[in-house]
């Protein structure tokens, strides 16, 4: 019989309650508002303080944000996965500036970009949608949240060609090298950081995420992917993003609840939202 893995509480670091998880989908289960609350309990007690739910596109937003009516921890981003593009009503820019007109929550066009890896949509048709998102993230003068997978170079020719160095943008889920974090931050832009950065043969991130200028750097789960260690197997969650913050801080050597700190008024930076109380 295989030994039962020892994985510690979340909570069980002892970290204040003012991290901020930059990226997770909480509605992506369909049965979702069942246990909602009690996942954002165990994020509380676990030390995180504000949550970003990623909605993928208008028709998702609009058939759930309702249920976070009651749950002033959650801020809300929306964008068209690449993934999503082929599938997309082309009225889907247009249905996205109807829901930021009418939702304050949402500070952020995300996540969008470029996926090569999975190929589900011809990749054309994903650079078209990438940059009418991105166009719209300027006129609303939002972060954009940038998925990048198999694509860096047609991914950074886009965003050049758009004028958006300096504009706020967000690497979200970070899997590069340091010369990819170097091409990102030469831009202005922040990185967020998940997971995997916690395994042991991630070599590659934990050489970046050591190296990353702690005021450009945020941490996400992208739940309920990507758990990081000790729960790397099981689905994840906003709380397991202690676990990841405690791994960077070793690479970096300093202390866990600074960077907890640190990353998480980042988030409160570059999203706009209320300072911690």
């Amino acid at each position: 019989m295989a030994k039962k893995k020892n994985r510690p509480e979340p909570a069980s670091l002892g970290l204040p309650c003012v991290g901020v998880e930059t990226h997770a989908h909480l509605d992506y289960d369909a049965n979702f508002e069942e246990t909602l609350l009690d996942t954002i309990s165990r994020a509380h007690v676990a030390g995180v303080a504000r949550l970003g739910n990623v909605f993928l596109g208008p028709d998702k937003f609009n058939a759930h944000a309702s249920a976070f009516n009651d749950i002033d921890e959650v801020f809300f981003l929306l964008g068209v996965h690449p993934n999503d593009v082929v599938d997309e009503k082309r009225t889907a820019v247009a249905d996205m500036a109807t829901a930021f007109d009418r939702e304050s929550r949402l500070v952020a066009v995300g996540e969008i970009g470029l996926d090569y890896y999975w190929d589900r949509s011809p990749q054309d048709l994903q650079k078209q949608f990438f940059r009418e998102q991105l166009a719209f993230a300027r006129e609303r003068g939002v972060p954009a949240v940038i998925h990048s997978r198999d694509a860096f170079e047609d991914t950074i020719t886009v965003l050049d060609d758009m004028n958006f160095r300096d504009h706020p943008l967000i690497w979200h889920c970070f899997n590069g090298d340091v010369t990819m974090a170097e091409a990102i931050l030469e831009r202005g832009w922040y990185i967020s950081i998940p997971g995997p950065v916690s395994y042991s043969k991630n070599t590659a991130l934990a050489n970046a995420a050591a190296t990353i200028p702690l005021e450009r750097m945020l941490i996400e789960t992208d739940s309920p992917f990507l758990s990081p260690e000790p729960y790397r197997g099981k689905p994840n969650e906003p709380s397991y993003l202690v676990f990841t913050a405690q791994k960077i801080a070793m690479l970096r050597e300093m202390e866990t609840a600074e960077l907890w700190r640190k990353t998480g008024q980042n988030a409160i930076d570059v999203f706009g939202l209320d300072p911690l109380t």
